[in-house]
């Protein structure tokens, strides 16, 4: 199913990734229908009982949000996020191992049973980079189909991007000029530059770069317990990432009278919003839409890349399942910083989930309008 809720940066001028997807995979459970029609209705816009649900497997992490529609969006009723590393050991071998198969498999079947317990009606599934970039992306996506009933749709770069800015946009600031919005991932970064002058923000330009937090910090490796090969690596993920966002960077406005506006969904800036907040645990109700300084990004970030992964692992919000990827995506949103100079940092915890969904409900309720 065609998602055309937003303007899509596959029709952008000027949009580049480093790598072409594989076409793509049917998207929904085998036990549902993307055209399911209700059995009840009610006086009102929406169904009654309907549900709707999105599945975002990436590098890094799997996540499920299953929601209803309410008048000024969607309700959450249920969630899921797990650490599966699905990318692990990808850079080096081009495949994802069977015991990363094991845990996203694993994960699967649990977002596979809520949606039957919710009574899911309306669901996409998606997988990003590690399954576009993985030479056994398609034996792993039916592995899955098999053993949990989840179809998974492995999107374009392109999509992926378009998603995320279609979940996030709304915490965009107010503001004059184009905004740049970016989604930090385990194995791909997104830029996408869009026009806010309209009623929805329009995708000017793009950009998916082949380094996430997975991908970059398995291509640098070095001893963690020495400070000075930590500075080094640091600087040479920097160096990288700059690389590939070089002719991106090349390409954006560099207008006076602009208002730099900068939004970030991913694990990396919700992470360094909590440290800026200095929050014993992660809250997601004070993370999502804060505002955060630029110099207090750059100054939580230095003081990461710097730290022992032992000195990482014992900070609140971090622990020992991030300690050692937070360094990758503090390099990544450095660079990031280097060629949009924002003084202030949009913050979301919001992305390719919400976009799904949004972009669901919006194409059923056309279809049950016509």
């Amino acid at each position: 199913m065609a998602d055309q809720a937003s303007p899509s940066p596959q029709n952008a001028t000027g949009g580049t990734s480093a790598r072409k997807a594989r076409p793509n995979h049917a998207a929904i459970q085998n036990h549902q229908s993307r055209t399911a029609t209700p059995n009840h209705r009610q006086n009102g816009r929406w169904p009654r009982l309907r549900s709707y649900a999105a599945i975002d497997l990436g590098t890094n992490n799997c996540r499920l949000l299953v929601a209803k529609p309410s008048s000024d969006g969607f309700i959450v009723t249920d969630a899921f996020s797990r650490v599966v590393r699905l990318g692990e050991g990808l850079v080096e071998t081009g495949r994802i191992s069977n015991r990363a198969m094991d845990r996203a498999v694993a994960a699967l079947s649990i977002c596979s049973e809520k949606l039957r317990r919710r009574n899911v009606t309306l669901a996409r599934s998606v997988a990003t980079e590690a399954c576009r970039r993985a030479s056994n992306g398609d034996k792993f996506i039916e592995r899955v189909r098999r053993e949990t009933g989840i179809a998974l749709d492995i999107i374009t770069a392109e999509e992926e991007a378009r998603l995320a800015v279609l979940g996030c946009q709304i915490l965009l600031e107010p503001g004059e000029g184009p905004a740049l919005i970016f989604d930090i991932g385990g194995g791909s970064t997104e830029l996408v530059l869009v026009d806010t002058s309209g009623a929805a923000p329009a995708i000017i330009d793009w950009l998916s770069a082949p380094w996430g937090v997975v991908s970059l910090t398995e291509s640098e490796k070095f001893n963690g317990d020495d400070p000075e090969e930590r500075e080094q690596a640091f600087e040479s993920m920097r160096a990288r990432v700059a690389e590939s966002f070089s002719a991106f960077a090349n390409r954006l406005p560099h207008l006076e009278n602009c208002d730099f506006r900068l939004l970030g969904t991913s694990g990396t800036v919700t992470t360094l919003a909590s440290l800026h907040l200095k929050l014993p645990h992660y809250d997601r109700k004070v993370i999502d839409g804060l505002i955060v300084p630029t110099e207090s990004m750059r100054e939580i970030s230095t003081m990461l890349a710097y730290a022992s992964p032992d000195e990482r692992a014992a900070i609140p919000c971090i622990g020992k399942e991030r300690a050692d990827l937070v360094v990758g995506g503090c390099a990544i949103l450095e660079s990031i910083l280097d060629i949009w100079p924002a003084t202030r940092v949009g913050v979301a915890d919001r992305g390719i989930r919400e976009g799904i969904l949004r972009s669901l409900m919006s194409s059923n309720e056309r279809s049950t309008n016509l």
